[in-house]
This record gives structure tokens, sequence and C-alpha cells, in this order.
């Protein structure tokens, strides 16, 4: 959970006017009760009301409410057609995330805002990438963040197959075509690979740690010295 998260939920949990202990938070929220004392201080100290001591409990002091979230004409419409573009083009976490994002906006937008989210007559298409796609995204989505090594079946513009140990850095989307730019293990560089033509991706059961040369940043650099994407042609 993240730490405005946390602090969020702290002063959901003190609303009330009921006494609440350290360990109990602690407990909620899956931390050390040291870490409760410092987020209370830290809360403390932006005013928010928060009464009690350490070994106590603490508590709200009545009257006290969250500043309601607001957000401009246009940066509503951004998160709306932001929003229906995932549902149609990324991956099936992605869409159901985004849908479930603009409830929670709504739910605590003022009420003359709430119907600016209906009436943003800005769409998207409801289905254009394949179901297997959108697994295959989410999957490559989450393998980036926790650096798992994944194994592709892939077929190239030429229709040549080839099974790939890769390192997944970044996706890319291109307006009909999603991209997993990667570092290929058999071919030892950046390779691109586009997902309408991976057969089956896997997790191979491998982490990789960072290495020089090998890294999001490397490949940018290659783009630049190249003024193009490597991997994106014939090569193999």
């Amino acid at each position: 959970m993240r730490r405005a998260d946390r602090l969020f939920q702290i002063v959901q949990h003190l609303r009330g006017g009921r006494l609440v202990t350290a360990q109990k938070l602690g407990t909620w929220l899956e931390v050390s009760e040291r870490t409760i004392y410092r987020d209370i201080a830290d809360l403390q100290s932006t005013g928010v009301p928060i009464d009690g001591e350490a070994g106590v409990g603490y508590m709200m002091r009545e009257g006290y409410d969250l500043p309601p979230l607001m957000f401009t004409r246009d940066e509503i419409v951004a998160l709306v057609a932001g929003a229906r573009m995932v549902r149609a083009f990324g991956g099936a976490a992605m869409a159901r995330a985004a849908e479930e994002a603009l409830v929670k906006i709504g739910s605590v937008l003022p009420e003359p805002e709430k119907d600016r989210i209906a009436r943003t007559e800005i769409h998207a298409p409801m289905y254009v990438v394949s179901d297997a796609a959108r697994a295959a995204i989410d999957l490559i989505e989450r393998s980036i963040e926790k650096r798992q090594v994944l194994t592709l079946d892939y077929q190239d513009e030429a229709g040549r197959d080839s099974v790939r140990d890769v390192r997944p850095l970044g996706l890319w989307f291109w307006g009909k075509v999603w991209t997993l730019v990667a570092w290929c293990e058999m071919r030892g560089d950046f390779r691109a690979f586009r997902i309408d033509r991976i057969a089956e991706v896997r997790q191979s059961g491998r982490v990789f740690k960072p290495e020089r040369g090998k890294q999001l940043a490397d490949f940018y650099r290659a783009v630049e010295r190249n003024e193009d994407m490597p991997g994106t042609g014939t090569r193999r």
C-alpha cells in the first residue's frame, strides 16, 4: 500500500470519535506500530485534528472531513477519455482498473461535477484488442514490474517462428498495435515484439537484475543513436 493511501485509511479508521490504538491500526494496515506513530505525527503536523498518545490510542475530533476532490472540466474530460481508451485498447486488468477509478472519482466529486463524467462525449470502440492480447498485456505488465523473464513463442513479419527468453522492459502502444521492448537473451540485444504476433507468452520462472547495457535507459540511448527503434526491422 502506498503511504498516501495508508494515511487516508488512518483518517477513515479514526472517524466517528472512537478511540483506536496504534496496534489495531497497524494490524488493519499491515504495518508496525512505529510506522503508525510516525504517520499520526505527520497527519497532526498538517493540521488533521487527531488527539491521543502512544500507548493509549487516538481519536479524531468531530466535524473534521476531507475536502472534496476537485477537478477542472478539462481534467475530467481527460480522465474519462483516458479510461475509455484503456478499456478499448488495454489489458483486461487495465480496463477494469480504469472503470473502477472512474467510479471512485465520481463518488467523491461534488454534485455539480459528477454529471460531467456522463456528459463527456469522447468515446472509443468497446472491443478492439483480442482477449488473448489483453491477457498477454496484463502478464507482460506484471512481469515488467517484477522483473520476471518471459518466454515468447513469436512469429516475425516474415512468418518465421522462434522461441525467445526475454527481459521485458516496457510496453508501447502505437494506435492499433502494442509492442513489447525487451532484452532478448538469444540475440544478446534489444528487440521489439509486436503483441499480436506473440502466439504464447509465459513466465520462465526466473527473475533478472538490472545490468548495465541491458536496461531501458540503454535502449533509449540506442534509439537516439540509430534514430529508430531497435528490433523493429527484419532482424531475428
